[in-house]
């Protein structure tokens, strides 16, 4: 039962060709995150930042990947600042701090691999 509800692939969205950043929009002083696939081994996940937002220093036991698709970030990561802007990716490896703060609004596409 656990695997069936983690195995989600968001319908509206199978075998579609849609544009990516408008998955969702902003949201004055808000973080939106929309869920693409949650599965067992990994997520893919649709986040939009209003500008001043972000998400505080964390670590993940997994490697993820950050593609920003609109804006640009500002990712920290074991301390290294790095500027992402749309088109760019970064990679955050496992278990290392990682912060993501938007100078101004961005929308990033994260996936993290868990196997």
């Amino acid at each position: 039962m656990e695997q069936e509800k983690r195995d989600v692939i968001a319908e509206s969205l199978v075998a579609t060709a849609i544009v990516l950043a408008g998955l969702a929009s902003y949201q004055e002083g808000s973080v939106v995150s929309r869920t693409v696939i949650d599965k067992k081994s990994g997520t893919v996940t649709f986040f939009a930042f209003d500008k001043g937002q972000g998400l505080s220093e964390h670590t993940a036991p997994y490697d993820a990947m950050v593609c920003i698709l609109e804006g640009n970030a500002d990712i920290s990561i074991s301390g290294k600042p790095v500027h992402a802007k749309a088109g760019d990716m970064v990679i955050m490896p496992a278990n290392q701090p990682h912060a993501l703060s938007a100078p101004d609004r961005f929308k990033m596409l994260l996936i993290m691999i868990r196997s």
